[in-house]
């Protein structure tokens, strides 16, 4: 089974989400200022994304651990 790319796409929209404020409330944690979290976090957005995309291409096209699923019958 081979994805489309713009399931890749939601799929790496929605990760950076979740990602995104998990950054921001460590960065939040670590330096206990909000503006500077906040920094970071919308600077690694973008570098993520990209490299989420990359990277779920890269496995789209590896073989290991897929299965093509035969249909039950034929016409």
């Amino acid at each position: 089974m081979k994805d489309k790319r713009y399931r890749s796409i939601i799929k790496t929209i929605s990760w950076r989400v979740t990602g995104t404020i998990d950054t921001f409330l460590v960065s939040w944690l670590v330096t206990g200022r909000l503006g500077l979290a906040a920094s970071i976090s919308m600077v690694e957005v973008f570098t993520k994304l990209l490299l989420y995309y990359l990277h779920e291409r890269l496995w789209n096209r590896i073989k290991i651990g897929q299965e093509k699923i035969e249909p039950d019958y034929q016409i």
